[in-house]
């Protein structure tokens, strides 16, 4: 056992041994070989869906001076050809080195246990994206019947972390796509799935990207769109209700006015009391001179 952990490094070695994964999905492991590139296939359950082409080039480069330090992991197809389980970025390497062998361990599995063992390889070694490990997570509860808790222990992770991936499903494609491209952070999905609204939530996602608000400002922007409407419970809190919402009506049609007039956004913050400000944004210094053109005008 210690002569395959050494051999197989910290990988899916390590993994089978700290019995993350079962043991009864892996029938045997052969010896390091090495294997032709040219029968090597790709895996056909790798979450990733980009390989970057400058880290690639890297690698290449080093494989071309040190060689392939860890071998490659595959699985022996009845035709003689052989899936990749882990290490199809150092096939890739290779292939683009001119190696035309690379080191490699031959696992026999069913195809449930290549799928398990092929995404749980790549959740724990990767840089996937939330949204990649969440189809992972996802993937590997419908596809190898897990339930959630035995999924937490087989990646390492907390059930409520899981839960947390898999949540992120059910944003819109907008908001997961922004998600991939880093455009919002982990934390702002988490915020955005408080929001029942589809149509608000993709609304609140927009200023996130357009003004750069940080997690806490989303989360304080969610909490006053969750808060309950005021009842009106007797004559007083009614026509109170009445006159908040009619200077609310006032204040979207000065909002508007003023927008136009600066041809920018413009917003008000109010506090209970009464007292408030005006916000005027602009993307760079050629709007702002003009709002403090528009300003100046009007000293006259």
């Amino acid at each position: 056992m210690n002569a395959k952990k050494n051999a197989l490094g910290r990988g899916l070695g390590a993994l089978i041994d700290d019995a993350i994964l079962p043991k009864e999905i892996v029938q045997a492991v052969e010896a390091s070989n090495e294997v032709s590139v040219d029968l090597i296939d790709v895996n056909p359950y790798q979450p990733r869906q980009d390989f970057d082409e400058e880290a690639l080039e890297e690698l290449s480069a080093s494989i071309k001076q040190l060689g392939i330090i860890q071998p490659l992991t595959l699985r022996k197809l009845d035709n003689g050809r052989f899936q990749i389980i882990a290490g199809e970025r150092r096939w890739r390497a290779a292939k683009m080195a001119g190696l035309r062998t690379v080191p490699a361990f031959i696992i026999s599995t069913n195809d449930q246990g290549m799928l398990e063992m092929a995404l749980v390889e790549n959740i724990q070694r990767t840089d996937l994206n939330p949204i990649e490990i969440a189809i992972s997570y996802q993937r590997l509860i419908e596809e190898c019947s897990l339930t959630q808790e035995t999924l937490s222990e087989r990646v390492g992770k907390k059930r409520a972390t899981v839960a947390n991936y898999l949540r992120l499903l059910k944003l819109p494609p907008e908001i997961q796509a922004g998600l991939r491209e880093e455009k919002i952070s982990m934390g702002h999905a988490k915020a955005l799935l408080a929001i029942d609204d589809v149509e608000q939530m993709i609304e609140v996602y927009h200023q996130i990207s357009e003004k750069q608000l940080s997690v806490r400002e989303v989360e304080e922007m969610v909490r006053v769109i969750n808060q309950p409407p005021t009842e009106a419970v007797d004559v007083k809190n009614k026509e109170a209700v009445e006159t908040k919402t009619s200077q609310s009506e006032d204040y979207a049609e000065l909002r508007a006015q003023l927008s136009q007039f600066f041809n920018s956004n413009v917003e008000f913050k109010r506090k209970p009391n009464g007292e408030g400000k005006i916000i005027i944004t602009f993307k760079n210094d050629s709007e702002l001179e003009k709002i403090l053109s528009l300003l100046d005008s009007k000293k006259d």
